[in-house]
């Protein structure tokens, strides 16, 4: 057994200043007495229960004082060790930001459905490390590579279309994405690149940016993401939001080029659906065992000492009102 925080067991003197203060306060009180005639009478009588039981509910004070210390500084055991295997992947999801991810194609839209489906991507990998860059008119890192859950789901919730320039920086964004990943030391790297618009933006060209890729050995995964034809598109107008159809242009032959040159493979989403069953063919492909890692399982055991406190109160407050009553 250990402690997770065992600088607070030294809060333990407290109870030992207490039952100091106590003895103290006991040697000093003075005795009752009374004038008698003769004390023949309690000559033979010895001490009573009553002056033992007395000190019972401070006793019971101390030991749940001596408990809640112990249980605060989280005591935890690690006698089992948990065997997993470890996939080595590093993943970065790369998402196109722009406002036209906006439009009401998917449901309720394109960034919204995206951000939905990731966030299911991300939960069904525990072991691997991910990161998210965004891209619109230029392109940053929301999160670097982590293994963090938590920290990687609400910086992906906090994505949206307002963060950066509007535009398409489609080599922006994978450059990024790569440059965050070329020192890494896992088995396989991946760009899982999303976007529903044409490159016209960045200092990059994405045919550069998945040169860069393929140097460092980086496999990308490439999405379009729109209906096909037309698309509802909210635009606002000096009456509020009105909803018009826009034409859906997505640059496929681009992101072909891109997943081939990088050894990776193209996908086109045209619903919540098709999104949903690309990251799950996704995740089926991207699966390399690698090592065995040893993980200890911690248990915990506060909630005992936790118990333990509660009875001693509970024994402190039946003495005190059945036991020790006072008369007024």
């Amino acid at each position: 057994m250990f402690f997770e925080y065992p600088a607070l067991l030294w809060l333990e003197i407290l109870p030992l200043l207490l039952i100091l203060h106590y003895v103290y306060l006991e040697l000093a009180r003075r005795s009752p007495h009374l004038r008698v005639s003769t004390i023949t009478p309690w000559k033979k009588s010895g001490r009573t229960v009553f002056s033992v039981v007395r000190h019972l509910p401070f006793a019971m004070r101390i030991i749940a004082l001596s408990m809640i210390i112990l249980a605060i500084a989280r005591p935890r055991s690690a006698g089992e060790m948990e065997r997993v295997d470890s996939e080595g992947i590093d993943i970065m999801l790369t998402m196109d930001v722009s406002t036209s991810m906006l439009a009401r194609d998917f449901n309720p839209d394109r960034l919204s459905a995206a951000k939905d489906i990731a966030i299911e991507f991300i939960a069904q990998r525990p072991y691997d490390r991910i990161g998210i860059v965004v891209f619109a008119g230029e392109s940053f890192t929301q999160c670097p590579m982590t293994t963090d859950r938590a920290t990687l789901i609400n910086l992906m919730k906090e994505v949206q279309t307002d963060l950066i320039e509007d535009g398409t920086a489609i080599g922006n964004g994978l450059a990024t994405a790569v440059a965050r990943m070329k020192d890494s030391d896992a088995k396989s790297r991946v760009v899982i690149l999303l976007t529903d618009g044409v490159n016209n933006a960045g200092e990059i060209t994405p045919q550069m940016a998945a040169q860069i890729a393929k140097t460092y050995g980086v496999r990308v995964y490439t999405i379009g993401v729109g209906a096909e034809g037309m698309a509802p598109y909210p635009v606002m107008t000096p009456w509020g939001v009105d909803i018009q159809k826009v034409k859906v242009e997505i640059d496929e032959a681009l992101l072909k080029e891109i997943a081939e040159t990088t050894g990776g493979q193209y996908f086109r989403a045209t619903d919540n659906t098709k999104l949903m069953e690309i990251y799950s063919e996704i995740n089926k492909m991207e699966k390399v065992k690698t090592t065995v890692d040893s993980f200890p399982v911690y248990k915990e055991l506060f909630g005992r000492y936790a118990f333990m406190a509660l009875i001693a109160l509970l024994l402190e407050f039946l003495l005190r009102v059945f036991v020790m009553r006072r008369l007024p």
